[in-house]
Order: C-alpha cells, then structure tokens, then sequence
C-alpha cells in the first residue's frame, strides 16, 4: 500500500464555513480536495469559484460537481490548482476540456457516478491523468462507501494501468485498507476528518492503516 495517500475534503455551502474548513486542514494537510457544486449538478451550493483560495503549502484537486463546468475553465486556469476534475455525467466535450486543462500544466480527473459504466467512459480515459470513483452523496460529507465499485478499477486499468485511481465517499478507518488492496490511490476523506474531535488524528489514523 505504499504510495496511497489520504486527500482530506472540503465541502462547504458558505464562505464562513468554506474558510473554517481550510483553516482546520492547513496545519496537517498536503494534498486537499475541493468540492465545488452548482446547485444543478449537485443539489448544494458552494462558495463561488472567484472566492476559493487556499493556503500556498497545499497541493489542490478541484472536484467540479457542475453541469457545464466548461464554462468556468478561465476561473479554473486561475486558480493554478494541482489538478481539475469533472464528471463524465456533465454536460461538456471532455476532451477539449482535458486538453484546455494540459495546456495550462493542470492534471485532469474524470469522475464517474455509481451507475456510469468504464465502458461507457473507455472511448475518452486516455485523455484522463485520474479516473475518481464516486460512492459519496453529491454535495455533502457521508455516503456509503460501495466496494462494489472496485471492479471498475480493475476494468480501467487493464487498458489503463498508469492511471491514478481516486475514491471519494464513504472512507474510514474499518474500510480504508481495503480500497487500497482494491486499487485506490488517493482516498479523499471528509467527514471522518472534518467531523472529527481532532482533525489531525483522524488524519493520522488513517495515514497510519497506509
């Protein structure tokens, strides 16, 4: 399991508590993964994208939950994050916004809800630096971790086998070894660590499993 690394989460509706959530991960943090929603796409609302910041020590994935996420590529590119991913469900050319992405030196993620297929996403994946499997609740922390959802890792990587497997939903100190074991190399952690007495242990606790 050496080199799967524990991404922890934000997920926030306000600015207020977008903010309370950054400050909680910057003393521990590495690479931090942000939800962003539209209220379309998914159901909540987060802070606009010209208000997101984050302290400069952190490695940023983007995780755009938006219809037509293409339409904020300008605000995107701004940002200079480590890497931008969006939904195979979005409405968009994937692959003209992939390469957009590379232009600017920004890795790209493709994520798929439970029910999307590899085979439906297969024809396009060689554009994708990042495949994330997603089992979580769309714009909020929970969900249910669906080990289920592993064999789509299998399938991608057999044509694949460079791709960085993500997995966001679910993820706590009983199941994170076992994601791993089933392929998955960055585990995007929100409520166990954003909900948690101490942040910075359940962090650990789980960085520790790895």
């Amino acid at each position: 399991m050496v080199g799967a690394v524990v991404c922890p989460t934000v997920t926030a509706t306000s600015l207020a508590d977008y903010q309370v959530q950054i400050k909680r991960l910057a003393p521990f943090a590495k690479r931090v993964h942000i939800d962003l929603m539209d209220g379309e796409f998914a159901p909540t609302v987060s802070p606009d994208l010209k208000d997101i910041w984050w302290p400069p020590h952190f490695m940023v994935d983007i995780h755009i939950m938006y219809q037509r996420p293409m339409e904020h590529l300008n605000d995107l590119v701004r940002l200079q994050p480590n890497m931008v991913v969006f939904h195979a469900e979005a409405i968009l050319q994937h692959m003209h916004m992939a390469a957009e992405l590379h232009k600017e030196g920004i890795k790209v993620g493709l994520a798929l809800l439970p029910e999307t297929t590899i085979a439906r996403i297969e024809k396009i994946l060689h554009s994708f630096d990042h495949l994330l499997i997603f089992s979580g609740d769309l714009g909020h922390f929970g969900g249910h971790a669906d080990l289920s959802l592993l064999s789509k890792i299998t399938e991608a990587k057999a044509h694949h086998p460079d791709l960085e497997i993500g997995w966001d939903g679910g993820i706590h100190a009983e199941n994170v070894r076992l994601l791993v074991e089933g392929g998955v190399d960055v585990l995007n952690v929100g409520g166990f660590i954003q909900k948690a007495d101490d942040p910075q242990t359940a962090y650990q606790q789980l960085a520790d499993l790895l």
